[in-house]
Parts: structure tokens; sequence; C-alpha cells
């Protein structure tokens, strides 16, 4: 696996295993890295984590858990046993609940004698637009909250976080090289926003600093998805 490779997570945006495993069979060796959200997780449990990881693929678990600091901590670390690579916590939970999750998650893989999966939280989701926000009450801009939430969450002991392409740039000056970001809302040119709102291309993306990418449609809904990882891999490769 190239770095391009360790950098494109295809996201499993599919309702059911058979979908799942059509898919990754079609991607074959292209992606080793995909993403299982709240649609498959809710309906196969960790059964779809258990099959990649005996694939050889690595797993970001993207749940987005948000409560109060105890509850956020122990269900990241009932998730252990599925040995996920990445999982997140949304950071409108707050420094203490991301704190509290960061530290229950590492003492319990120590605990346990496994590898702890990286740990990111997610600033503003993607599909928000300027209006959906100031909607909500907001004074400040998206852009501002997203870097606040990113100074958070280093902070807190998360290793990064997740947050559009529009603000990349300013959170990789801010929190340096070391602080994963991981990019969804990537578009190659002529794939349609569905519904993402703040989106780029691939390449603009890790120009922006992005660690790593998460593509959905534009792979899973192609006619052809790995012909479109493989353009996306170069699309990152030249970048």
């Amino acid at each position: 696996m190239n770095v391009a490779d360790e950098r494109l997570i295809a996201a499993l945006d599919v309702p059911t295993r058979a979908a799942a495993e059509r898919l990754v069979t079609r991607l074959g060796s292209s992606v080793g890295y995909y993403k299982v959200g709240m649609e498959l997780f809710y309906a196969l449990g960790g059964e779809i984590v258990t099959w990649l990881k005996e694939r050889d693929k690595k797993v970001f678990l993207d749940l987005k858990l948000h409560d109060i600091p105890n509850t956020a901590a122990q269900g990241l670390c009932s998730l252990l046993r599925l040995r996920p690579d990445l999982l997140n916590v949304h950071t409108a939970g707050g420094l203490r609940m991301m704190r509290t999750a960061a530290e229950a998650l590492r003492r319990a893989s120590e605990e346990q004698g496994v590898p702890c999966p990286k740990l990111i939280g997610v600033t503003v989701l993607t599909s928000m637009d300027a209006a959906d926000w100031t909607g909500l009450g907001h004074v400040d801009t998206i852009e501002e909250a997203v870097l606040r939430r990113a100074q958070l969450a280093q902070e807190a002991g998360l290793d990064g976080v997740v947050a559009s392409p529009q603000e990349t740039a300013r959170i990789r000056r801010t929190c340096g090289d070391g602080f994963l970001i991981v990019t969804p809302g990537i578009r190659p040119a002529g794939v349609s926003n569905d519904d993402q709102r703040r989106v780029t291309t691939p390449a603009e993306a890790i120009h922006a600093g992005a660690s790593h990418i998460v593509v959905g449609r534009a792979i899973s809904g192609a006619q052809d998805p790995r012909a479109a990882a493989e353009h996306i891999l170069r699309e990152m490769e030249e970048a």
C-alpha cells in the first residue's frame, strides 16, 4: 500500500452487507482504507468491521460520539474489541468530553494490550453552509468555529479532526504537521455535490494539507468504482 492508498478512505455508505462486500470486492487492492458509518454499522453492528479487518483493510469507524463525558468515553472503549484504526467523537461535546474520551481510550488500549486507534473530532458537518449555521443561532463564521474546535481537540489530546476542505489549510497552519485532518466533501471534477456544501477536489484537499480524504458516492456510485478510485489516487499522487 503506497502513501496515496493510505490517504484515500472509501466510504461504505451502503445499507447491506452484500452491497458492502460487493463494493470492496470490486475495488480490490486499489483501496485499503474504508469508512464504516452509521448506516452500515447500525444495520450490521461490528461484523462488517471484523470482515474488513480479516481482509487486512484499515477501518475508520465514523460514529461521531457525542454525549456526556463518561458515556462517550465508555462507548469508545466498547468499540476497541473491533480493532478499528480510526474513531471519532463530535467536538460539540466540548473540551472535557473530548479529554475524558481520549484518556479513557488510551488507558483501555494499554490495559487490553492492543494498539490504540487514532481519535479525531468532527468539527462542523460538510453538509452545512452559512445559512444553516446562522440558523442555529451561531454568531461566528463556520471557519472560525472549525478552527476553534480544532484547537480544543488538540488541547484535549485528540489526534486530529474531521473538517471540510475550506478549513484545512488554516487548521494545518495552526495545529501543525503531526495533526490529522480527515477531509470529507471530496468531489472529483464533473461529479455531483449531492448533499455536501463545502466541497473540493482530491488534489485541492491534499494541497491544503489534508492527511486523509474520504470519498463516498464518487466511488460507490461510479459505473466502474475501481477505475474511479484509481483516478482519484492518481490525482492525489500528482498533488
